[in-house]
């Protein structure tokens, strides 16, 4: 297996005008309004209570603790995104609040070792009982991930010391050892985790663990029954017939081992979460059962079970996976944390392989669904990700919030909100794989970069205005000549690249998707890659029903859609003539500095008025109509209206 690492973000600075924006409003905005929400200090907005229930953990202050069973989760996200953030942004004021936090979290932190603050504060006798439904090792990987982000931007290890108790109390309890429990997570999220905090301790009894968890998963006798029967078959959700998290195994990837599994099922974030752990590990230990695995698994997930926006996860019940090509438009979940997880996913699988299929979806997920999933303003966010949607009116019925055609302040399981934010404040990590055989190039955003490979240190440089403009320019930034290869992904959406070294022509022959450039580079030297970006037409399979007769745009890795808000009502009365030819304008308004595409289009005229059904219907009238169809990430920007991605073709 090939040697691999995450990128320093002390080692790149993004440039792009595209991506300089997100992380800037990252930094002003979306930071500082989920500390405020952490901290119930937004009018109108779900309460979370997630800080009170530390204080109250920690003995600072009385009360209850309120909200969901992985609420501390919440916390964690955050902490991780201020990480990122001051990898290259130094903000003492921001540094402090983190430290302050941190401080909390420590003083939460019980004599054991052990740490949850809904175990703590409600139901300390409840500890470790029900790992099926309640979470608890699912928020010890998130505080492992942060815990890992902040010592390594600031190098404070304060919070990493918390992990390492943790974890250590952990490995107490788990494990194959008899008097140990013999189980695992019915959320995936510690495995990664844990393979984190073992690369960054040099932990080696962190790694058996997470082995340990996810060699365990889904063997037999079934641990979730064991635990079920030794609680006296009680459920965290309400006992009333809700023990279903404990009856599907499949629900959380548990109804087989991972070896032997054969398709995506089951809640989705688990299940991305889970195989981004597998496909760590697999390539840390040369297991090559587990790297089948997650090809075997990937496959299903990529090219039967995703939708083009790079969502996944069908349905609304259990957020989850259905079966290959269902996949509903105006029922779709498409949960925007599930999108995160695809790349996260998506990123150990190129680590592993060095195949650009995987960069390819975790673009599509990233420049759709996963921003998407927030405002242009950065303060209002979508569970959420439907293809297709009619407003409706749902006053008063919070069980409808998570659907609501428009972005809501906060969530009482908001989950989503600081997951987009450690994954905008730490999209550095997902441009370039640095393996063995090469330093690849898997997203294409202005930057400068350091890297060292082979004993020699040089920085690229790369510029252009992607995902609008065309254009891509590596600069080779080096004291002395030296020797490496880099891999430029071709993306599978663009038919005739072009490439160029020093103004001359290259021949590009594909390698798993990417131009191996192997030489001797010189300092100054200039690559050019030209990525010709007209607008497509996408099909779909034919088994893929919700889609048949209709077509998607695609210019580049950006899906678009029609909006209400510039094309009317009735969307589902509009077709695209095969004929029709595409005019690329700026936006205007909240979006500028986006490209829009014009068309011309056809509104079929409805006949014979008001029936609601009619006998022997003759054909309906066409009438021409200018189509305009703005990118998906951006809609539901400009007020309530309807959207529709797949648009009937005519």
């Amino acid at each position: 297996m090939s040697n691999t690492q995450d990128l320093d973000l002390h080692r790149i600075r993004l440039t792009s005008p595209f991506w300089t924006g997100y992380q800037a409003l990252a930094r002003d905005v979306v930071v500082p309004y989920q500390w405020a929400a952490l901290n119930d200090r937004i009018a109108g907005a779900e309460p979370s209570h997630a800080i009170a229930n530390f204080r109250i953990a920690a003995g600072r202050e009385q009360g209850e603790f309120h909200g969901m069973v992985f609420q501390d989760s919440d916390v964690y996200k955050w902490l991780e995104a201020v990480a990122y953030l001051l990898c290259r942004d130094p903000d003492d004021a921001l540094e402090r609040a983190a430290d302050e936090v941190i401080e909390l979290i420590a003083d939460a932190q019980q004599a054991d070792g052990y740490l949850n603050t809904y175990f703590i504060a409600k139901a300390p006798q409840q500890r470790w009982t029900n790992l099926a439904e309640c979470h608890e090792l699912y928020c010890a990987g998130h505080l492992f991930e942060a815990g890992v982000a902040y010592v390594q931007a600031t190098g404070k290890r304060r919070l990493l010391e918390v992990c390492c108790r943790f974890a250590d109390h952990i490995d107490a309890v788990f494990g194959p050892e008899p008097g140990k429990r013999h189980g695992y997570p019915g959320h995936p999220e510690v495995e990664l985790a844990l393979l984190r905090l073992h690369e960054a301790t040099g932990e080696s009894r962190y790694l058996a663990l997470a082995r340990y968890f996810i060699e365990q998963r889904g063997t037999q006798p079934h641990f979730y029954d064991i635990e079920y029967e030794q609680r006296g078959r009680t459920s965290h959700w309400n006992n009333h017939g809700r023990d279903w998290m404990v009856r599907d195994k499949a629900y959380s990837q548990a109804h087989l081992p991972i070896v032997e599994q054969t398709a995506a099922t089951g809640h989705a974030v688990r299940f991305v979460y889970l195989m981004a752990g597998v496909a760590h590990l697999a390539r840390l230990s040369g297991d090559e059962a587990k790297r089948q695995a997650c090809l075997r698994l990937w496959n299903d997930m990529a090219q039967r079970q995703m939708y083009v926006t790079g969502g996944i996860g069908a349905q609304g019940w259990g957020e989850s996976f259905t079966s290959a090509y269902d996949l509903p438009n105006d029922s779709a979940y498409a949960e925007s944390c599930a999108s995160i997880g695809l790349m996260m996913f998506a990123s150990r699988m190129l680590q592993m392989e060095g195949d650009a299929r995987f960069a390819d979806v975790m673009e599509r997920a990233l420049y759709n669904s996963v921003l998407a999933g927030m405002s242009l303003d950065g303060m209002r966010f979508f569970y959420v990700n439907p293809l297709e949607t009619v407003p409706r009116i749902m006053p008063g019925n919070h069980a409808y919030d998570h659907v609501k055609p428009v972005r809501q302040r906060w969530f009482s399981c908001a989950c989503c909100p600081p997951n987009i934010a450690r994954l905008l404040t730490s999209i550095g990590r997902y441009v370039y794989t640095q393996r063995d055989d090469a330093l690849y190039v898997n997203l294409y955003m202005g930057c400068e970069a350091e890297f060292e490979r082979g004993g020699t240190n040089f920085s690229l440089r790369q510029s252009g205005d992607y995902p609008w403009g065309e254009r891509i320019e590596l600069e080779v930034l080096a004291d002395a000549p030296f020797v490496t290869t880099l891999a430029l992904r071709l993306p599978e959406w663009c038919a005739q690249p072009r490439l160029h070294i020093n103004d001359e022509d290259v021949g590009i022959v594909p390698d798993k998707g990417y131009a191996h450039l192997a030489r001797r580079w010189q300092p100054g030297d200039r690559i050019v890659l030209e990525l010709p970006m007209p607008v497509r037409r996408v099909g779909a399979h034919p088994s893929l029903r919700h889609a048949s007769g209709r077509v998607a745009l695609q210019r580049g890795p950006v899906v678009y859609c029609l909006e209400q808000a510039d094309n009317g009502a009735d969307l589902h009365q509009l077709a695209l003539p095969a004929d029709a030819g595409f005019r690329l304008l700026p936006g205007d308004g909240v979006l500028a500095g986006k490209a829009v595409i014009h068309s011309e289009g056809v509104r079929r005229i409805p006949a014979n008025g008001d029936a609601l059904y009619r006998y022997d219907a003759g054909a309906q009238a066409l009438q021409r109509q200018p189509l305009v169809f703005v990118p998906y990430f951006c809609w539901a920007n400009r007020g309530e209206g309807e959207m529709r991605v797949w648009v009937d073709a005519c």
